[in-house]
C-alpha cells in the first residue's frame, strides 16, 4: 500500500479560523493509507515546502496530499517540491479546503467535518494515482498571427525580433487595422498614423515575417507545436513587382464606391490602394464593384497600365504553412448603429459614429482635417456626443462596458474644440470611466480648459428640425428633460468582435464568451492563452481595450510564444483519456463528442487518442457506452472510492 503524507495548511487565518486544523490532524492520523500527517501556518512558504520534503524522506512517503487553497494557485509549487526529493509530481493531490470550505462556511464544526471529507477523498484518489510523465512532441518554431492590427503587428515584431519566423494573415489588402483610421490617440494626442506607420514599415521589411494580405485562414489541423495551416489568398489582380504606383489606373476607372478607410464619408475607385501608407503598397481590384472581367466589361485600367501589371486571370491561391503556435488578434468592429433607430443614423447624414468622426478630424480624411459636417459642408458650432451607444444596456443591446468610449469621446470633444474655438461640445454620459495612466487628468483638462459640457443621462431620441439635429435626453442629476439643438451628433458605439470572427473561432475550435469575444484560459492567471493549447490571444478580439492595453497584451502573448519557442519540444499534461482496445466497440460516439478533435477511429475501428490534442476534459469518457475510456489518474475506481468516502 502507498505511504501517503497529508499536510494541512492554516493559510494564516483563512482556513484556521473556520476549520479546526488541530482536530483534523488528530482524526486523520489513523485514516487508512495515511502514513504521516501534520499542519503548518503556510505550507506554500519555503519552510512549509521544506517540511513536506523532509517528511517525504524521513517517512518514505510515495504519495502526498496537501490540504490548502485551490490547485490553480499552488499545485505547481507543491509538485515541484515533491519532485525535488524524487516523488513523481503526479503523485500529488490538492484538497481544496479554502475556496470550497473555509471561505463558504461560517460554522466551525460543519466546516471541519467537510474539510475532513475533502481530505479523505484526496487520499483515496492519491492511493490509485500513477506516476506519469508529460507528453512530448516535436516543435515547429514558426508562428501564425491572425490579424494585422496594432496587436498583431506588435506581437509579430516582438517574435520576429526574437529570431523566429512569423506568418501574418490579414483579410484586408493592408495591415493597420482601425488604428490607422484614427486621427490622434488619447491621452497624449499623438498622431495615430505617425506612431503606427513606422511599425507597419518595419513589419513589411522584416526578414522574419511573411505577410499574406487579402487572405484568410482556410483550415487548421494538428496540435500545439505541430499545426498545419491552409491559407487562402484572394487575387489582387495587380503584380506589385511590375506596378509603379503611377495611379493612372484609378484615374481611368469609371466605378466610384464608398471608401472603407473613410467609413463611407468619401469615395474610392474599383481599383485602389486602401490608404496612402498602406503596407503592402499595392493596388487591388475590388471584384464586387468592378464592372467585371469574365468577360471583360470595361478593361480601362489595363489599357492605361504601361508596365502591364494588371492580370485579370489571377485566381485565388492556397498556401500551406507548418507552424508551432498561433496568436489570434482579430480586433473589433462597431456595434451596428442601425440597431438603434431612435438615433437616426443612416437617416440623417449629420449623425455619425466615432470612427467616422475620426476620419473628419484626420488630415488624410475626406475633409482634409477641416471640421465640416457631411450634410452641407458647414462648420458645426454645436456637437453632441452620446456615450454608451449600444453598450451597458442589457435589455436592448450589449450589457458590457466598451471601456474606451469615455476616453475617445473626450478626445473627440477636445479635438473639435481645437479646430472650432467658438464651438460647444456636449457629452451625454452614464458615468465616466477613466481607469488608465493620465486618463483622469485628461478628463479634468477637458472640462476645465476646453469648456466641454457633460450631461449625465441617456438620450431618448434624435431627430432633424430645420438644419439642426434635436437631441432629447434626461439629466439624471436634476431629473429634468434636456433638449439640445446641435449641428452634428456623434455616437460612441459599443465594440463587438470583428466581422467573420465567429466563423473563424469556430474553425479554430477556440472558446468564446457569451458576447462572442475570445475566452482566456483563466481571467486572472492565464489571460493571454486560450484553453486550446497552442493558441494565444491579443487585442480587442479578446474584449474591448485601448491601444496601450492591446499592445501590452500583444507583447505578453509574444513573450509566451518566445518562451515556448526556446524549447526543443512541446510538453503536455499527461492527465488525458485512454482507450481499452478490448472494450472499445468502435461506435465512434467519442469522436463527435470530443471538443478538441483529439480522437479518431483507426483501421481496426478502435478509438485512438491524440495525446497532445487531448485536454483531459472527460467528455468522451462520459459518452462512451462500453466503458472503454478512462482518464489517467481519474479512473472510475478512483471516483467511486471518493464517492464512497463521502457517502459513508
Amino acid at each position: 500500500m502507498k505511504r501517503i503524507g497529508v499536510f494541512i495548511c492554516h493559510c494564516g487565518v483563512n482556513i484556521a479560523d473556520t476549520v479546526d486544523v488541530e482536530l483534523l490532524t488528530e482524526k486523520l492520523a489513523e485514516y487508512p493509507g495515511v502514513a504521516h500527517i501534520e499542519n503548518y501556518m503556510f505550507m506554500c512558504s519555503d519552510p512549509g515546502q521544506n517540511l513536506i520534503k523532509e517528511a517525504i524522506e524521513k517517512h518514505k512517503l510515495d504519495g502526498v496530499v496537501v490540504a490548502a487553497c485551490s490547485p490553480t494557485l499552488h499545485e505547481s509549487t507543491f509538485q515541484d517540491a515533491i519532485s525535488e526529493v524524487g516523488v513523481n509530481k503526479y503523485q500529488l493531490e490538492i484538497g481544496n479546503i479554502r475556496e470550497q470550505c473555509s471561505w463558504v462556511h461560517n460554522v466551525k464544526e460543519e466546516a471541519t467535518r467537510k474539510a475532513e471529507l475533502i481530505i479523505k477523498t484526496a487520499v483515496e484518489k492519491a492511493k490509485l494515482n500513477q506516476a506519469l510523465d508529460p507528453v512530448k512532441a516535436p516543435l515547429t518554431k514558426r508562428v501564425l498571427i491572425i490579424g494585422g492590427g496594432i496587436a498583431g503587428i506588435q506581437a509579430a515584431l516582438d517574435i520576429a525580433d526574437g529570431g523566429y519566423e512569423v506568418i501574418m494573415v490579414e483579410k484586408k489588402p493592408s495591415i493597420g487595422g482601425h488604428m490607422i483610421q484614427l486621427s490622434e490617440t488619447f491621452p497624449t494626442l499623438d498622431c495615430s498614423q505617425c506612431i503606427l506607420t513606422p511599425k507597419m514599415v518595419q513589419l513589411g521589411k522584416h526578414k522574419n515575417i511573411k505577410l499574406y494580405v487579402n487572405s484568410e485562414l482556410e483550415e487548421i489541423s494538428g496540435f500545439m507545436g505541430n499545426f498545419k495551416a491552409k491559407i487562402k489568398r484572394q487575387p489582387q489582380f495587380v503584380d506589385p513587382e511590375k506596378c509603379t504606383l503611377c495611379d493612372d489606373c484609378t484615374d481611368s476607372c469609371p466605378v466610384v464606391v464608398p471608401s472603407e478607410y473613410d467609413e463611407g464619408l468619401d469615395y474610392r475607385r474599383a481599383i485602389y490602394v486602401p490608404f496612402p501608407q498602406a503596407i503592402p503598397s499595392t493596388y487591388t481590384i475590388d471584384t464586387e464593384h468592378c464592372l467585371g472581367f469574365e468577360p471583360i466589361a470595361c478593361g480601362e485600367c489595363k489599357k492605361v497600365c504601361l508596365p502591364e501589371a494588371i492580370d485579370y486571370d489571377k485566381k485565388p491561391e492556397i498556401f500551406k504553412e507548418d507552424i508551432g503556435a498561433i496568436i489570434v488578434a482579430t480586433g473589433y468592429d462597431l456595434y451596428p448603429v442601425e440597431n438603434i433607430p431612435e438615433y437616426g443614423y443612416g437617416k440623417y447624414p449629420d449623425v455619425m459614429n466615432g470612427l467616422q468622426f475620426e476620419r473628419i478630424l484626420s488630415a488624410t480624411g475626406p475633409t482634409g482635417g477641416k471640421m465640416l459636417r457631411p450634410s452641407d459642408g458647414k462648420v458645426p458650432k454645436e456637437v453632441v456626443f452620446i456615450q454608451c451607444s449600444g453598450s451597458r444596456d442589457p435589455e436592448r443591446h450589449n450589457a458590457y462596458c466598451s471601456k474606451i468610449c469615455c476616453m475617445y469621446t473626450l478626445k473627440h470633444a477636445k479635438l473639435y474644440k481645437h479646430k472650432v474655438h467658438d464651438g460647444q461640445p456636449y457629452v451625454f454620459y452614464i458615468d465616466i470611466r477613466s481607469g488608465g495612466k493620465r486618463y483622469e487628468e485628461f478628463i479634468q483638462e477637458g472640462v476645465k480648459e476646453d469648456g466641454i459640457i457633460y450631461i449625465r443621462g441617456k438620450v431618448a431620441k434624435v431627430y432633424k428640425e430645420g438644419d439642426k439635429m434635436v437631441v432629447h435626453g434626461m439629466d439624471t442629476l436634476t431629473g429634468k428633460k434636456v433638449t439640445v439643438k446641435a449641428d452634428l451628433v456623434v455616437l460612441a458605439q459599443s465594440m463587438v468582435p470583428s466581422e467573420g470572427a465567429k466563423d473563424l473561432f469556430k474553425n479554430l475550435k477556440i472558446g468564446t464568451d457569451k458576447d462572442g469575444f475570445l475566452s482566456e484560459a483563466h481571467p486572472k492567471l492565464r489571460p493571454l492563452e486560450s484553453l486550446q493549447s497552442g493558441f494565444f490571444l491579443a487585442g480587442a478580439g479578446q474584449g474591448p481595450k485601448d491601444i496601450p492595453d492591446a499592445i501590452s497584451q500583444a507583447s505578453g502573448a509574444a513573450a509566451k510564444i518566445l518562451a515556448l519557442m526556446s524549447q526543443d519540444e512541446v510538453q503536455h499534461e499527461p492527465i488525458i483519456a485512454t482507450v481499452d482496445d478490448n472494450k472499445c466497440s468502435g461506435c465512434g460516439i467519442c469522436i463527435g463528442t470530443c471538443p478538441y478533435g483529439a480522437r479518431i477511429l483507426n483501421d481496426n475501428m478502435i478509438a485512438e487518442v491524440n495525446d497532445i490534442l487531448c485536454e483531459g476534459c472527460g467528455a468522451c469518457i462520459a459518452a462512451c457506452p462500453s466503458g472503454a475510456s478512462q482518464q489517467k489518474n481519474l479512473t472510475d475506481d478512483q471516483i467511486l472510492n471518493m464517492i464512497n468516502v463521502i457517502l459513508n
